[in-house]
Order: C-alpha cells, then structure tokens, then sequence
C-alpha cells in the first residue's frame, strides 16, 4: 500500500476490524517512513452480475438503477430514507448471495415488490404498476384488493 503523505510503500498495519454486516476489512496503517497514519478498506471484488432482461438482453446489475426505482415508489411517503438504504442493501447482498453470475429481472422485480409490500403498501402499488406494467384503472383495483 502508498503512502498517501510520502509514497513509500511500506507500511505497518496498526488496527484490523469488520465493517458493514462483515462484508469488508476497515484497516489502520502506518508508513514506517514518515509515521504518517492512514486507512484502508478492502472488500471482495465479485464477478460482474448480469440482469438477464425480458427481452434476454443482459446489462450489468446496477444498484443505483434499483435504488432509483424504489427511491421513486416511495416518493412522499413517510419512509426514512435510512429504511430505504437498509431494504437496498438487504435486496443487494441476497440477490449476490443467491446468484452467481446472471438473475432474471423477473427475480429482482418479484423481491422488491416483496419488501416494499411489508415496508409500505402505497409503495409497493406504484412500483407494481410500472413493474408490471398496468394498463388501465382496474388493474390498480385488483392489486389493491389483493393486498387485503
């Protein structure tokens, strides 16, 4: 590792620890030239997943592309956004747990609306609606009676 002070690369590592659910090492470093103390985090590095469309075109998983479309469904709704961060990252490291190269859309879809239905129902209708692509008004009223 550079020091980011000196650029010499040797260092001394002075504190190791688990961050974030231990999917990663938060490390404390030292330059044994300069003393200068810095940190570093290291994490694995997966393999590119691939979503696998409706249409069979595949495009890389992107997270941000998830979080958008959760982030629109609860738009003014009272939801932490600390509670939308969490059920990302729940949906994120199951659906990498689960999954080793590709995962349909169909998948992502189905989990999503599955935890925005026990995070909230208005929530859960709007995603369903662009997800599933309702056509008219009596597509929302079946959906919403389900819910009951």
């Amino acid at each position: 590792m550079r020091c980011p002070q000196c650029g010499c690369l040797e260092d001394k590592v002075i504190d190791s620890r688990a961050v974030k659910d231990d999917t990663g090492v938060r490390r404390r470093r030292e330059c044994l030239k300069c003393a200068h103390r810095f940190t570093t985090y290291e994490s694995i590095i997966r393999e590119g997943l691939k979503v696998v469309k409706r249409n069979s075109v595949r495009e890389d998983f992107d997270q941000d592309k998830l979080r958008r479309g959760i982030q629109n469904a609860c738009y003014k709704r009272p939801i932490n956004p600390e509670d939308i961060d969490r059920l990302v990252e729940d949906l994120v490291l199951t659906i990498q747990r689960d999954f080793d190269k590709e995962v349909s859309s169909a998948e992502i879809g189905a989990r999503t609306m599955n935890a925005l239905r026990a995070l909230d129902q208005v929530a859960y209708v709007r995603f369903a609606s662009v997800y599933r692509k309702f056509k008219d008004v009596d597509e929302f009223i079946e959906e919403i009676r389900s819910l009951r």
